[in-house]
């Protein structure tokens, strides 16, 4: 199994509309040959800020994968391009972090 951590910061003021679009282009993911899970998540509400806070700018995309091949066919697959193409002017940042478990 693969794990994924991806890191997206938007430009200022541009989050929710991205993840707008990550909600739109989340089923097909899904759909996807190996995909275990998908999904976006912010700082949870309520909690004081901190230096592990994200901050308002910043969603955080936890993927499972059944295999790398699985997580590479994702990276590749059109869907995947035309959200890339999307969202690329609104994003500030974005840092991917590919795991394996122990």
């Amino acid at each position: 199994m693969i794990h994924v951590v991806a890191v997206i910061t938007a430009k200022a003021g541009q989050r929710a509309a991205m993840l707008e679009l990550f909600a739109a282009n989340r089923a097909a993911v899904l759909a996807e040959a190996g995909c275990i899970e998908y999904a976006a998540t912010v700082d949870a509400a309520g909690m004081p800020p901190s230096k592990g806070s994200f901050g308002a700018d910043t969603f955080v995309v936890v993927e499972k994968w059944e295999s790398l091949a699985a997580l590479q066919a994702h990276a590749v697959a059109p869907h995947m391009a035309a959200y890339g193409a999307k969202t690329k002017e609104m994003t500030e940042s974005r840092v991917i972090h590919v795991l394996e478990p122990v």
